[in-house]
């Protein structure tokens, strides 16, 4: 975990992926908090804190990681309301926040672990809160980075709204993402499974950021991915992104 953080630390302002990824997600954090003054924010598994500044321009922003390098990056980031903890046991309050976040987390989860941090999820949100998961989707796209940063599953459409709504979530956006690099991933990826899967350490150059052009016209498509996003969902795609809601009447 600590390689991935510090290769995703090292390359996470410029490489297109984590560009794109912050282009999906802030049209969702804008709609879960509208109308919510001063919104409590919490960002579940905040890595290197990069997601968790991004998330602070909208309210206050929380967050919690296993790894301590992710926590002095984050401070790094001048992120001070970070605390050392597992998703499967949040060390706030219930019903104390307006917005949870796990980008990337779930998917290393075994099931009842992943179980546990949906209810841990549903236990801090308040009633009405809202809930934005990232997870990896579609087994056909195994390949080095799923070893990199420890895949335990890559999920479907299906399979996330499952287990969100038995979590007790009421789904209201549900889109694979990455949808316009999904060809080139698909080429790339099969041909790593056929050479056979590099190990974790040899896995972390799937980080590095590409040559500037080829960068610059990835960051393009995906650019124009996030403005498709604003009117209709993505069909197929290397990611998953959700937005979920705690119902305001729950006995949970």
């Amino acid at each position: 975990m600590d390689l991935l953080l510090e290769a995703t630390r090292r390359a996470e302002q410029r490489h297109f992926w984590f560009k794109g990824f912050r282009s999906f997600v802030r049209p969702l954090v804008a709609e879960a908090l509208v109308g919510r003054a001063a919104p409590e924010i919490l960002d579940c598994g905040c890595g290197t804190g990069a997601n968790l500044k991004m998330l602070g321009e909208f309210g206050r922003a929380s967050g919690f990681d296993l790894s301590w390098h992710g926590l002095e990056f984050a401070r790094d980031y001048g992120q001070r309301r970070v605390a050392h903890a597992s998703i499967t046991d949040i060390p706030f309050a219930s019903a104390r926040f307006d917005l949870a976040t796990a980008f990337d987390v779930l998917y290393s989860l075994p099931g009842e672990a992943e179980g546990a941090a949906i209810r841990e999820l549903h236990r801090v949100l308040r009633p009405g809160g809202h809930l934005i998961v990232n997870v990896a989707a579609l087994d056909i796209l195994r390949g080095n980075h799923s070893v990199f940063g420890g895949e335990v599953r890559r999920s479907s459409r299906r399979r996330l709204r499952r287990v969100l709504s038995e979590g007790g979530f009421e789904i209201l956006r549900l889109t694979y993402t990455n949808f316009t690099l999904f060809p080139l991933m698909l080429v790339v990826r099969t041909g790593q499974r056929l050479i056979g899967l590099a190990s974790p350490e040899e896995a972390g150059t799937d980080i590095a950021v590409p040559p500037q052009p080829v960068n610059a016209v990835l960051t393009g498509l995906l650019q124009l991915e996030a403005a498709a996003l604003r009117k209709f969902d993505m069909p197929v795609g290397s990611s998953l992104l959700c937005l979920a809601r705690k119902p305001v009447s729950t006995g949970r």
